[in-house]
């Protein structure tokens, strides 16, 4: 048996809103610049999986793109569902918004790989003589988007979802 998570609507609503906020700049602004002997680049992450394509590193590319662009609002839109579903007070059985949180949690393993890739990727490219790699804005706001869904999934109560149908 586990204790009841405290106010666990409100901190998840919280995180949410904190993280949908910090997903635009985090998309838009840059999260690199790049410098080499010929000149330097912001790079956002979508403009970064661009490049991948282009390169003909598309396995790259789609794993970025899924890591940084799809597991984020994916969680975003799942965890707003089952807190909605809450607060509306849904009667429905709770199975597939339990099946849901469970898919959150799973995909919740994804959210930390793009920075292992973006960290990868700056190892590669800092080669001191030939490029540098220097995080820029976007960078710290996708980071925040990143533990934001984490905390967001870890304060949410799925026994919530339960008490809600039974009553």
């Amino acid at each position: 048996m586990h204790v009841r998570k405290p106010d666990s609507v409100a901190r998840t609503s919280a995180y949410l809103i904190a993280a949908a906020i910090l997903y635009i700049p985090a998309n838009l602004l840059p999260i690199m610049h790049t410098a080499t002997l010929v000149g330097g680049e912001d790079d956002t992450i979508l403009s970064g999986v661009i490049v991948l394509l282009k390169t003909g590193s598309w396995p790259l590319a789609a794993l970025v793109f899924f890591a940084s662009i799809m597991v984020p609002i994916l969680k975003l839109l799942a965890l707003t569902v089952l807190v909605l579903s809450i607060h509306l007070r849904w009667t429905s059985p709770p199975l597939g918004r339990l099946r849901l949180y469970r898919l959150v949690e799973l995909i919740g393993r994804w959210s930390l790989l793009d920075i292992y890739v973006l960290t990868l990727l700056v190892a590669l490219v800092q080669l001191r003589a030939l490029a540098t790699v220097e995080p820029r804005p976007g960078a710290l706001a996708f980071a925040a988007v990143v533990v934001l869904t984490l905390f967001a999934a870890r304060s949410f109560d799925p026994r919530l979802l339960w008490d809600v149908s039974s009553k």
